[in-house]
């Protein structure tokens, strides 16, 4: 019998198209978009790849909104466990998620199936950009899915919170933030999505789009690897904390340190945006 093939962190449009019709492939819509939230779906509607499902980040990879969590709370792990299974995703699954092209929020559902136990998850590299330049197949029927069965085990030790981060900050005890904002929003000069400008102090930056190209593809791994370890060693004691506005781009430095051969970070759900809900705690900026 072949060995099947497993991808855990990326996949190229070419082996993407090999497993096209293999039913134990289950493929994932994620494309969103902040302003315009209903425009994924719409857009899966119009088009999508072969086979795939659609993942809604504000329905589906998110749960509700708190007076104290951030924009994208993790949603009730049955609540997500019975999408999967609405899905056809089972624990045996390779599963590929993709969205517009960079990888955003198709690197969310990726840690998420990850903080589930799955490791065969893997997201497209350059996103649906990449399939249709490949020449993949794109049609805007809504298959039947057959219903699977799915064991969560979340894991969530992969998670920081914020009062595991004000305890450290407080403490002085090493905490190494790493946050995917691009600079200017880590810097505190703007700030077009949540009502508080700034950054947690002791944080340093990262933009997510750095573990891309110019064309749009993720880089190599020891690109990757070196990206990193001008932050990190990967060697520590103290695995890096990621984060974003809503701890959604964060997962992208979470796949790029996979794909680099790290340890994973661990990841802050709630971000910037849950931080800033309370006003005692201290913000940085400059």
């Amino acid at each position: 019998m072949k060995k099947q093939s497993s991808y855990t962190d990326l996949i190229g449009a070419r082996e993407l198209n090999a497993l096209l019709h293999d039913p134990s492939c289950r493929i994932v819509d994620c494309r969103f978009e902040l302003a315009d939230p209903a425009r994924g779906r719409a857009l899966y509607r119009a088009g999508h790849i072969h086979g795939a499902v659609f993942a809604d980040l504000d329905k589906d990879l998110a749960g509700t909104v708190g007076p104290q969590s951030g924009r994208h709370p993790l949603p009730d792990v049955e609540a997500f466990r019975q999408m999967l299974c609405a899905w056809g995703i089972a624990n045996d699954s390779q599963v590929v998620a993709y969205d517009q092209g960079g990888g955003a929020s198709a690197s969310r559902f990726w840690w998420m199936l990850r903080w589930l136990g799955h490791e065969r998850v893997a997201v497209l590299d350059g996103g649906l950009g990449a399939w249709e330049a490949f020449g993949g197949e794109i049609d805007a029927d809504e298959l039947p899915v057959a219903r699977s069965e799915y064991i969560a085990r979340p894991n969530d030790t992969m998670v920081a919170t914020t009062q595991e981060i004000e305890a450290k900050l407080a403490a002085g005890e090493p905490c190494l933030l790493v946050d995917a904002r691009d600079e200017r929003r880590f810097r505190g000069e703007v700030e077009p999505i949540d009502p508080v400008a700034g950054r947690i102090p002791g944080s340093v930056n990262l933009p997510f789009q750095k573990n891309l190209d110019a064309s749009g593809l993720w880089r190599s791994s020891e690109e990757l690897r070196e990206i990193w370890r001008s932050h990190w060693q990967g060697g520590d004691a103290e695995l890096p904390i990621t984060l974003c506005g809503s701890g959604v781009t964060a997962c992208h430095l979470i796949l790029a340190a996979k794909r680099a051969g790290l340890p994973l970070p661990r990841l802050y759900v709630g971000s910037w945006s849950e931080w800033i809900r309370d006003p005692n705690r201290p913000i940085a900026r400059g």
